[in-house]
């Protein structure tokens, strides 16, 4: 999503679900156009569609609500900043804030081919202020000698900006700027210089950015008295609202796979070994439930049950969330490789 070219394509993919053949148009097919059919699958499973969470949903009404306020400020725009740990869905938010402002904006102007009203760009570790800078060019295939100054680049990048019509500048990684290191402050600065010089609403994410020091000293001040925080957190189970999201949660991903022998509302009905297998984190629950929709695919079962999730690996930190909440249970099987 860091060239215009891959952001278009992003725009541009939906996954469509893929017609769930019954047995007797299965028997039809010959053995390649089944094999065909479950690649189809497959690739679909990898990739299903997405969720609107609590929290993409908040991202993408602040951040609209702010392109409009923003329009008609010469300086000092505000924008918001996704804060929250890994797995919590934070650049998700981000990438769909930036789809569904871009899908808002082509029904606006649908004959201008040339508006690019986002740019997406991640901020590298130990970033410098040209190297920041270049990742903005490079978003729009801006190429430069080596020997380009700084000025020369972040003039033709804001030249182009301006050309294509920005109007949202969505920004990743930005855990990775330090202010208290000269080389991050600096970069802290460009990126300020950028929104001075951009019509645009800036929308930062990174990893729990309240305790990485970016609202610290002089300038951590101007960005807190700029920028509204929304936390990005792992989903609770306690009752009410809370596990009423997580189910819904579970039931509109379950409700998207395309498996021939899978019972409704199995995972429905795991909706707390769910919880606790993930540790709440909507990233550990969707690679939990993709993969195993693949095994099932892939041991002719087409049904996903709680032995087979167990035996879907997923990240360290669920596993460790798991040990310290999943409730007591005797004689419990020892998860194998998948």
């Amino acid at each position: 999503m860091t060239t215009k070219e891959g952001w278009r394509r992003f725009i541009g993919h939906e996954p469509t679900p893929p017609v769930l053949r019954t047995a007797a148009e299965r028997a039809a097919l010959t053995p390649h156009e089944q094999l065909l059919d479950d690649e189809l699958r497959r690739d679909y499973h990898s990739d299903l569609p997405l969720v609107n969470t609590p929290t993409i949903q908040k991202v993408i009404a602040t951040s609209r609500l702010l392109v409009q306020l923003n329009r008609r400020q010469v300086s000092a725009r505000r924008g918001v900043i996704i804060s929250g740990a890994s797995g919590t869905g934070k650049t998700t938010a981000l990438s769909q804030l930036g789809r569904a402002h871009e899908l808002a904006v082509r029904k606006r102007f649908p004959n201008d081919r040339g508006r690019l009203p986002v740019l997406y760009a991640t901020v590298p570790p130990a970033a410098t202020p040209k190297m920041l800078a270049m990742e903005f060019a490079r978003f729009y295939g801006l190429t430069f000698p080596s020997r380009a100054n700084i000025t020369d680049v972040v003039n033709s990048v804001c030249t182009t900006a301006a050309h294509t019509h920005v109007d949202l500048v969505l920004i990743d990684e930005i855990h990775n700027l330090s202010l208290a290191t000269r080389t991050g402050a600096e970069a802290s600065d460009q990126l300020k210089y950028f929104a001075e010089r951009l019509p645009a609403t800036f929308i930062y994410a990174g990893i729990d950015v309240e305790d990485r020091g970016l609202f610290a000293g002089t300038r951590g001040r101007q960005i807190a008295g700029r920028f509204t925080v929304i936390s990005a957190t792992p989903f609770s189970y306690t009752p009410g609202a809370d596990r009423d999201a997580w189910q819904a949660l579970v039931e509109t991903l379950e409700s998207t796979l395309r498996l021939h022998h899978h019972r409704p509302r199995t995972l429905a009905d795991l909706s707390e070994y769910l919880y606790h297998r993930t540790g709440g984190t909507i990233g550990t629950l969707s690679q939990l439930i993709r993969g195993a929709a693949v095994l099932a695919m892939e041991d002719g079962s087409e049904c996903i049950t709680q032995d087979l999730l167990e035996t879907v690996p997923i990240d360290h930190a669920a596993e460790l969330s798991e040990k310290l909440t999943a409730p007591a249970q005797s004689g419990k099987r020892k998860r194998q490789a998948a």
